[in-house]
């Protein structure tokens, strides 16, 4: 079962596709009637040319699904301590590994990579699974070899929850609980609505975690802000929540919380020359944003969900480089 806003990206994506054809079809007719040519022999040899929707299609199932990108980010702050000076966050998101089933090479090719950039901290926003916790199965050695200095945290999405298959409730909860297991059981540190302190020396700053935040009915909410950060001292203090619509509905309002990291949209895993459908969902779709001196990213993810395909919206994994105002 799939939530209504992903059938609905899924149609716009395919209308578009089709409204693309269509104007390229008018557009070939008219200038076939421009050069007072018929439309036939026209369009006959310039067929190939109404081919490229869906060898774009193609291209973004079977190529660009199957590369990575590394956005590369600097954030400074007079609240980071010197010692984190030069920190470096590696952020993954929206793994759904139900989408990696049959790619293992794909996803270790993702893991190389992440291990590559030497991180302090790894941290994953939310959807590790589309439907259950055996998607796992095969998998989980993989993600295992994760490795940063101080760790690899991560929290739940909507995903997580297990609500898109028709599971009696306490099938469904029980599967929630052999997802937290098995994250615990690969070395990641799941945070569920608390908070852990990063230490250099005598400085401190906060990693905060909540369970799934939303604005949207077709998302389950469950997290609660302020019980994530009881006794969170840090100097500077780093939110993970999925959802960024969490953003605009009360992050904003807390001064306290200097970066927020967040994923969820997929940017619809489509865009063209900058734009993306997901746009007419969210108002934080892809990317960095300010308010006053707080920050919110959006990563894009890793895998997909109903859609198995990517096109102009690689799979991203973002370093974030945070430091100093002299940094």
């Amino acid at each position: 079962m799939v939530t209504i806003i992903e059938i609905i990206a899924n149609l716009i994506i395919i209308a578009l596709m089709m409204v693309f054809i269509g104007l390229l079809a008018l557009s070939i007719s008219a200038i076939a009637r421009l050069f007072g040519a018929d439309f036939k022999s026209f369009f006959i040899k310039g067929l190939w040319f109404t081919l490229l929707a869906p060898a774009l299609w193609c291209y973004g199932t079977l190529i660009e699904r199957n590369q990575c990108q590394i956005k590369n980010i600097e954030i400074t702050s007079d609240k980071i301590p010197q010692s984190f000076n030069d920190y470096k966050i590696i952020q993954i998101s929206d793994l759904h590994l139900h989408s990696f089933k049959n790619r293992a090479k794909t996803l270790e090719k993702f893991v190389d990579v992440i291990n590559n950039q030497n991180a302090d901290i790894v941290v994953f926003t939310g959807d590790l699974v589309s439907y259950g916790p055996w998607e796992l199965d095969g998998l989980d050695t993989i993600l295992s070899k994760i490795k940063a200095k101080d760790g690899v945290y991560s929290v739940l999405g909507n995903h997580d929850y297990s609500a898109y298959s028709n599971f009696p409730d306490s099938t469904q909860w029980k599967y929630v609980e052999e997802l937290k297991d098995r994250q615990f059981k690969i070395g990641w540190n799941l945070l569920l609505d608390e908070n852990v302190s990063l230490i250099r020396g005598n400085d401190t700053i906060s990693l905060i975690g909540v369970e799934n935040i939303s604005t949207h009915r077709a998302f389950l909410s469950f997290g609660n802000l302020q019980n994530a950060m009881n006794d969170a001292d840090g100097d500077y203090k780093i939110l993970l929540s999925h959802d960024p619509t969490h953003w605009e509905l009360e992050v904003k309002d807390i001064e306290e919380i200097d970066l927020m990291l967040s994923g969820h949209t997929h940017a619809m895993q489509f865009t063209i020359l900058g734009w993306t459908p997901s746009s007419f969902i969210f108002n934080e779709v892809a990317g960095l944003f300010k308010h006053n001196n707080q920050y919110l990213y959006v990563n894009i993810g890793l895998g997909e969900t109903v859609m198995k395909s990517r096109i102009g919206a690689k799979p991203e994994i973002t370093s974030i480089v945070i430091g100093t105002s002299e940094f």
